[in-house]
């Protein structure tokens, strides 16, 4: 088979495999969530297993361990966060308005002498809109996310589905991995297995390590700026530390809502305020300096921008199970797109030594 073949086989097996998700994405979420359990799920069993536990045993415990701390996750803490929730969305408007009259009150004086008290007017007006507009943007976007993922599925499905599925794949992942193998190209094998372990190595590395950061991240600023006082600290915090899956966008989020409540409620004590801003500064520098190094590492290869387009374009297109795929295709997507580009450099195309002649 030409590589010209192949590159048309792969290219219409991708096509094939992304119009059967689009048409089938009403009802995959659980076996989506299965099988991303089991993947995380699978370096622990094989662990087990050196022990000496048998592969269903190990799977079994595993399983039933992981469905415990779930249930014990969602019976203390969904209440909590629930609650935390419905106050601070029933006091946003107050916040926002307090926030306004904050800013008119602070730099009201130094803009009408600029632009005239029309001008002051104005610039309420466009911030009163503006906010208005990005609060509607992201329920709209939560809206289609719970649509496109939950509109034919149940909570029940979910819930049930997924641990069955995650337990049969998890008990059967190391023969699925050796069957697909044995499918691969004979010529190509060596070269398929390469990509495969970087795409793996990509994966695990940002999924399983970026997890541990999001974790520690949300509890040292649920703790932090619980200890300081800030509303809606414990809430604030583990969102900043969960926004963090997507590099900036969490800290950007927590610093600007627990600047904006520390505002309203510490101003005008600069010290309450500066000390907000110094919890996030110090979770930054913590992150960026020994967290990512040490849990994520530098060889992931998943460019911010790129991660950012692909959660909102999986989004958009599959709910949330595209959610759930956009991170592990992001990182397969761009393990393939550096091959390629490896192969294209050192390809006569590249290098104008063969026969090809694109001026001609």
């Amino acid at each position: 088979m030409t590589i010209q073949r192949q590159i048309a086989f792969w290219i219409a097996a991708l096509v094939v495999l992304g119009l059967m998700l689009f048409t089938l994405r009403t009802i995959l979420l659980p076996f989506v969530a299965g099988f991303a359990l089991a993947y995380l799920l699978d370096p622990l069993a094989d662990r087990m297993q050196k022990l000496g536990i048998g592969r269903l045993g190990a799977s079994l415990v595993i399983l039933v361990l992981f469905v415990l701390i779930f249930i014990l996750t969602l019976v203390i803490l969904v209440p909590l966060a629930a609650q935390q929730v419905g106050a601070f969305v029933e006091k946003l408007p107050s916040y926002v308005a307090r926030l306004q009259q904050l800013a008119a009150e602070q730099g009201g004086p130094l803009i009408e002498r600029l632009g005239g008290s029309r001008a002051l007017q104005e610039m309420q007006t466009s911030v009163g809109n503006l906010i208005s507009q990005g609060i509607a943007w992201i329920g709209t976007f939560l809206q289609s996310l719970w649509s496109g993922g939950q509109a034919l599925l149940s909570i029940f499905s979910l819930l049930v589905v997924t641990p069955v599925v995650a337990f049969y794949m998890l008990v059967d992942w190391d023969r699925m991995v050796a069957t697909i193998d044995s499918w691969m190209p004979v010529k190509q094998r060596d070269t398929v297995r390469a990509i495969a372990r970087d795409i793996d190595r990509a994966i695990a590395g940002f999924v399983r390590g970026q997890a541990l950061v999001c974790l520690i991240l949300g509890s040292f600023y649920a703790i932090g700026l619980s200890i300081i006082g800030l509303n809606f600290g414990g809430m604030i915090g583990m969102t900043a530390g969960l926004l963090s899956f997507i590099p900036y966008v969490g800290s950007l989020t927590g610093l600007i809502l627990s600047l904006g409540v520390a505002i309203v409620q510490f101003w005008p004590d600069w010290t309450m305020i500066l000390a907000t801003l110094g919890v996030f500064v110090f979770g930054q520098f913590v992150e960026g300096n020994i967290l990512s190094p040490k849990l994520v590492g530098e060889s992931v290869g998943l460019h911010p921008v790129w991660l950012m387009f692909a959660l909102l374009a999986f989004g958009a297109l599959f709910g949330f199970v595209g959610l759930i795929l956009a991170v592990p295709l992001a990182a397969a997507l761009g393990v393939i797109a550096r091959f390629a580009l490896k192969q294209y450099l050192a390809s006569p195309l590249y290098r104008g030594n063969g026969q090809v002649d694109i001026d001609a």
